[in-house]
């Protein structure tokens, strides 16, 4: 498969009077056409800072984003805006991301209008056409986001992002904030809508549950690094770091014959200010050693399965 996202040694960084935070440090990754990448990790790990560099609402400090063999790191107005119609972005909050003086129609048109590709008349009728899409019925068209639920709030803003035919979208937690039962009805949208239209997504989650029924591949995050990268099918059945085996262990389980063994982690969480060169999971990881101090690079230890630790072929020869 053609590639259509890639990242090289992003960085994103920001001053603070206590030092520099390394926000996301060094991560590169590629997303192939009509995949889904799943970002995975803790709060605060760097995942929706992520997601807002690859389509610029935030600014990489170093690094490479090419987007269809195109180099897109740095953007002129002009270029931004073209940009801007082949990548876009679902937000977290279904609420806050919708203008509260704007009907569901005003929301949903508001793209085309900026863009200037449609006319008015062919703006209304796509209106129609991608409230009927995300399942929004036409008696909604003049209502306001405070008089929908969460649920239809978050189709207003999938719409919105379809509005001009993006060829990849950044799904920044876009069921978190939702109930069980319309989260099951987003993700089977986002679905629906990737394989009828051969969307690529980058979908950012804590949420492994979820991550493992959209996503094709996953993506580790640990305080701003990738620590493990796979097939989605492959992570789930064996995982190589410590945190990895961690993160899973926490996911609930209804079988009451074979209960799991949760991994709890203890130790400080290392500061992403200023931090230094080494793994920064080291002082919670009960494999720690010396080595752990020295920078730590993805290393292939399956095929399309990488790691990035110095332990890891002797922590699963203990396993066995």
């Amino acid at each position: 498969m053609a590639k259509l996202v890639e990242i090289n040694n992003l960085k994103k960084y920001y001053k603070t009077p206590r030092g520099t935070v390394h926000a996301v440090d060094d991560v590169t990754f590629r997303i192939e056409k009509g995949r889904t990448m799943g970002i995975v990790g803790e709060s605060g790990c760097g995942k929706s800072t992520l997601g807002r560099m690859l389509v610029h609402l935030e600014e990489s400090t170093a690094g490479e984003i090419i987007f269809d063999g195109e180099d897109v790191t740095q953007l002129t107005d002009r270029d931004m805006k073209k940009f801007r119609e082949h990548s876009q972005i679902i937000f977290q909050d279904p609420y806050s991301s919708l203008d509260p003086r704007y009907t569901v129609a005003d929301s949903i048109r508001e793209p085309m209008v900026v863009s200037g590709k449609y006319s008015r008349a062919e703006a209304e009728e796509r209106t129609k056409m991608l409230m009927d899409l995300v399942g929004i019925a036409p008696r909604l068209r003049l209502a306001y986001p405070h008089e929908l639920d969460g649920g239809r709030r978050q189709r207003v803003g999938i719409a919105r992002a379809l509005a001009l035919d993006p060829e990849f979208i950044v799904c920044d937690e876009p069921v978190s904030a939702l109930d069980v039962s319309i989260q099951a009805q987003i993700l089977n949208l986002l679905k629906k809508l990737q394989q009828e239209k051969n969307l690529t997504y980058m979908f950012i989650t804590h949420d492994l549950s979820v991550v493992k029924h959209i996503s094709d591949d996953i993506c580790v995050m640990y305080l701003g690094q990738l620590v493990e990268t796979s097939p989605s099918h492959d992570l789930f059945v064996k995982q190589y770091h410590p945190y990895t085996k961690a993160l899973l262990s926490a996911i609930p389980s209804t079988d009451i014959y074979n209960k799991m063994n949760r991994i709890v982690l203890k130790g400080e969480i290392t500061s992403p200010i200023d931090p230094k060169p080494g793994c920064r999971f080291a002082a919670r990881c009960p494999y720690a050693c010396e080595q752990c101090h020295q920078p730590q690079k993805l290393e292939e230890v399956e095929p399309a399965h990488f790691v990035a630790c110095c332990k890891v072929r002797e922590i699963n020869e203990l396993k066995k």
